[in-house]
């Protein structure tokens, strides 16, 4: 049969951290490339006894449920961010197949063909993907370790007249930024004047290395008590286990029906098994205790790959030691080819993300990411090794 496919395909690219996994998968290739946490902290007994107690009240928790999903949870999330100063009620949150799937209804809902998005450079390139599928123009607004550069954010909110801005504003991916309460601020000032919705993607904000340091969402500035600009959503993928693909999106009310009304014809709704699994979780297991945990192995995991970098002594090499999240950031020597490098590094046994993939445009091709939470310190360092013969053969071709 001769397809026909739907012109959302077009100049729609597979990602390349899922080919790259694929890859890797069930092989003896070390990845630095997904964002993957590291199993040995999943909290498997706390979840076991949550999915009994869940089973455990009979046959109705294997129903049907409601598109908006679990109210317990959704109430228990509430309180949750409230400690957070993001004030919400059950009916302005939404509970999602992750963080995701938010991005995907959101655009859904509010971006028709030739709309104009903003991003960070460099920005999370699932959501680029979503963005492209939908026919979306995007342009990168010029960012440093800060956030946003505001004066470029104004300028080219003013020359596009975007729709919506896409940030990920603590310990974003790939990058590993927090922005500065000053760009918060003014990126919320900024859209707020131009009438430009922000969607704020935070899976990684309490993976916050010092816990002295304060990162106020941009929701909590006043995105949502404010005249309604700001969409949050987050997820337990990074703090309990991905496997649940739950994830929650929070917004005026107006916006979060609307959100609600497109899900019914995307999935009806949620797993509700795991949103239930989920809300015993909370009641019955201290969360926060866990989160300080992988913090603690998180950061420790983040030194010893940093250290490792150092040792590579490659000229021109360059990299921030992140305050949180999951990756580092690493700008290769100049005219190094970061695709070229993959090749050889897939061969010697180690895997990591071109940074090119990261870019909505112009894209800077001497960049990596590298994932330090998954992998244990033997592996790691296996994998560094790997990844310096692999560099050495490279340069050895050129």
């Amino acid at each position: 049969m001769k397809y026909r496919f739907s012109k959302s395909l077009e100049g729609f690219s597979s990602s390349a951290v899922r080919e790259i996994l694929k890859l890797t998968q069930g092989s003896s290739i070390i990845s630095f490339a997904g964002g993957l946490p590291a199993e040995e902290f999943f909290p498997l007994d706390a979840v076991s006894d949550a999915f009994k107690r869940v089973v455990g009240g009979g046959k109705s928790a294997l129903q049907y449920g409601l598109t908006e999903g679990y109210k317990p949870l959704r109430e228990s999330l509430c309180k949750r961010m409230g400690a957070k100063n993001m004030q919400v009620t059950p009916d302005e949150m939404l509970l999602t197949t992750g963080s995701q799937q938010a991005i995907d209804l959101l655009t859904r809902v509010y971006i028709d063909e030739g709309d104009v998005i903003l991003v960070e450079r460099p920005t999370y390139l699932a959501a680029i993907q979503v963005f492209q599928a939908k026919g979306a123009k995007i342009y990168s607004v010029d960012s440093d370790n800060d956030g946003m550069i505001l004066e470029d954010l104004a300028a080219k909110v003013a020359e596009h007249n975007p729709k919506l801005v896409y940030v990920i504003p603590t310990f974003s991916n790939p990058a590993g930024r927090a922005w500065s309460l000053e760009r918060r601020q003014g990126l919320l000032n900024i859209c707020r004047e131009a009438d430009v919705l922000i969607l704020e993607d935070d899976p990684y904000g309490e993976i916050q290395f010092d816990e002295n340091e304060t990162y106020p969402s941009i929701f909590s500035l006043g995105g949502k008590a404010e005249g309604g600009n700001v969409v949050y959503t987050s997820t337990f993928s990074k703090t309990v286990a991905p496997a649940f693909r739950t994830g929650w999106v929070m917004g005026d009310e107006t916006l979060i029906r609307q959100i609600a009304r497109f899900k019914q014809s995307a999935d009806l709704h949620s797993s509700t098994i795991d949103q239930q699994t989920l809300y015993h979780l909370l009641e019955h297991f201290d969360l926060d205790a866990h989160i300080s945990l992988i913090r603690e192995q998180y950061l420790d995991r983040m030194k010893f790959m940093s250290g490792l970098l150092k040792e590579l002594n490659w000229p021109g090499l360059k990299w921030e030691e992140p305050k949180g999240g999951m990756f580092i950031w690493v700008e290769l020597p100049p005219g190094i080819r970061a695709e070229d490098l993959l090749k050889i590094a897939v061969k010697e046994g180690v895997a990591f993300v071109p940074g090119s993939t990261f870019y909505a445009e112009n894209p800077q091709y001497n960049t990596m990411r590298l994932n330090y939470t998954h992998t244990d310190r033997e592996n790691t360092i296996l994998g560094m090794q790997k990844l310096a013969k692999a560099m050495e053969s490279y340069l050895q071709s050129v």
